[in-house]
C-alpha cells in the first residue's frame, strides 16, 4: 500500500494562534492562589525573621545563612498548608538559574525564577555555592522573610 505524504494546511483562528503561543510561555502561578495567599498572609504574620547568625569569614560580617533563613520560615509555612520546591538549571547559554515554588495543599502554588552568576573556577564548588546563595535570596523573597545582608559586600565596587 502507497503512503500519501502530501500534507494539508489547515488554518487556524487568531484564538488558536494565541493558545499555541501562550502554551510555549512560562507559567509562574496556578489559575487561582486565593487560598495560597490567605496561607502566606497568617504564616508571614507568624514569622519573626531570619537572624544573621552566620559569619562571613571574607568580610568579616554576619549574614542568615540558609538553613536559618529554612529554621525560620518552614514550621510556619507548614502550620498554614505550605511548603516550598527549590530546583536549579542551566540554559543552553550557560546561564544558571534557581526555581523556587511555593505550594498550598489545596494545589495552589506560584513559582519565581532567580539568575545567578556562577563565580570562581565554574566547578562543582562553585555551583554549589551560588545554588546555596541563591536559594537563601529567592526562598526570602518568595515568603517574606527578612534577614541581614552583609555578605552582599562581594558584589559592590569598594576601594
Amino acid at each position: 500500500m502507497e503512503q500519501d505524504n502530501e500534507t494539508i494546511d489547515i488554518p487556524i483562528s487568531d484564538n488558536e494562534e494565541q493558545e499555541v503561543e501562550d502554551r510555549r510561555q512560562p507559567v509562574w502561578k496556578s489559575d487561582k492562589i486565593d487560598r495560597l495567599a490567605t496561607a502566606l498572609a497568617k504564616a508571614q504574620g507568624d514569622m519573626k525573621g531570619a537572624k544573621a547568625s552566620s559569619i562571613n569569614p571574607f568580610f568579616k560580617s554576619n549574614y542568615a545563612d540558609l538553613y536559618t533563613v529554612i529554621e525560620s520560615s518552614f514550621p510556619y509555612l507548614s502550620k498554614q498548608g505550605l511548603s516550598v520546591v527549590q530546583g536549579h538549571e542551566k540554559d543552553d547559554k550557560g546561564t544558571f538559574y534557581v526555581t523556587t515554588t511555593l505550594l498550598h495543599a489545596s494545589g495552589q502554588w506560584i513559582r519565581s525564577k532567580l539568575q545567578m552568576p556562577v563565580g570562581g573556577k565554574k566547578d562543582a564548588q562553585a555551583v554549589g555555592a551560588t545554588t546555596t546563595y541563591a536559594r537563601r535570596f529567592a526562598l526570602s523573597a518568595m515568603v517574606g522573610i527578612a534577614q541581614k545582608d552583609d555578605d552582599g559586600e562581594s558584589i559592590t565596587n569598594r576601594k
